[in-house]
C-alpha cells in the first residue's frame, strides 16, 4: 500500500478564493473502541499525533481551520485556536465528566453550527495521508443544485467505497441534520443520502486509508521504512 506524505506544518490557512468560502473541521470526538478507548486523535504514528497530521494537511487547503473533540480540549488547543466539543454538556474549560460519544454527525452538526463559511469541509482525524487537492476537486463538482459532495475510491478488488467523513458540505444542512438527528437516526450516510448530493471518484483509494487499531499503527511503522515515513511537525 502506498502512503502519501504528511504536507509541511503551517502557522496559518490557505489564502484563495476557494479557501475563503470553506473552513475545515477535524473530526475527532470519537470513542477509539477498538484502539482500547483512547482518543484515537491523540494516538501516535512515527511519534507524531493522528489528529495533528491531519490538521496540517487539511489548513493547507481551506480558509478556517477547527478541531471538532469530545475530551482533552487542552491538548487539541495548542494545535488550532478553534476547538469545538461536540458533546452540547462541555464547555469552552474542558470537557463534561462523562463524555457523550454520538458517533460522527455529532461532529458534523457542531461543525455545521459554529463554521462561519458558506462550505464546511470534514476530515477525519484516523485518516490524516488524503489528497493535497480534496477540497479544490470536491469544491469544483458543487454546483448550485447540490448541498453536499461526497469522496469515492476503488480499492483493489474494484470495489467502491464512499468516504462521508471526507464531505464538502453546504452550512446551510445545519436544520436537516438537527431533525435528523432529534429523531433519534445516527447513521451518516442515510443522512447524506437524503440531501441534494453527488459521489465524486477520485484515483488514489490508498490516501484514504486509515488506522483504527493499534496493530494499524504498528503495521504501518513496521512495514514503511524510515526514509519513507511522513516527517514530524518541525
Amino acid at each position: 500500500m502506498t502512503f502519501l506524505p504528511v504536507s509541511p506544518p503551517r502557522t496559518n490557512p490557505a489564502d484563495g478564493p476557494i479557501c475563503a468560502r470553506v473552513t475545515g473541521v477535524v473530526l475527532a470526538g470519537g470513542a477509539g473502541r477498538r484502539m482500547g478507548g483512547v482518543d484515537k486523535g491523540l494516538c501516535l504514528l512515527d511519534g507524531q499525533p493522528l489528529a495533528l497530521r491531519t490538521l496540517q494537511r487539511l489548513q493547507r487547503q481551506v480558509g478556517a481551520i477547527a478541531i471538532s473533540a469530545n475530551r482533552h480540549h487542552d491538548i487539541y488547543a495548542q494545535w488550532c485556536a478553534r476547538v469545538w466539543p461536540d458533546d452540547d454538556r462541555a464547555t469552552p474549560a474542558g470537557p463534561s465528566a462523562n463524555p457523550v460519544f454520538d458517533g460522527p454527525l455529532a461532529g458534523v452538526r457542531i461543525a455545521l453550527a459554529r463554521s462561519q463559511t458558506p462550505l464546511v469541509q470534514l476530515a477525519a482525524c484516523d485518516t490524516p495521508f488524503f489528497p493535497n487537492d480534496l477540497v479544490a476537486t470536491l469544491h469544483a463538482a458543487m454546483d448550485d443544485t447540490l448541498d453536499a459532495v461526497i469522496p469515492a475510491t476503488i480499492d483493489e478488488q474494484g470495489r467502491r467505497w464512499t468516504h462521508p467523513t471526507f464531505a464538502l458540505l453546504r452550512r446551510s444542512l445545519l436544520p436537516s441534520l438537527e431533525a435528523f438527528l432529534a429523531s433519534g437516526e445516527r447513521k451518516f450516510m442515510l443522512w447524506l443520502q437524503a440531501q441534494r448530493h453527488t459521489v465524486c471518484d477520485l484515483p488514489d483509494h490508498a490516501a484514504f486509508h486509515n488506522f483504527n487499531t493499534p496493530q494499524d499503527l504498528a503495521d504501518f511503522e513496521r512495514d514503511v521504512t524510515p526514509a519513507a515515513r511522513p516527517p514530524a511537525p518541525a
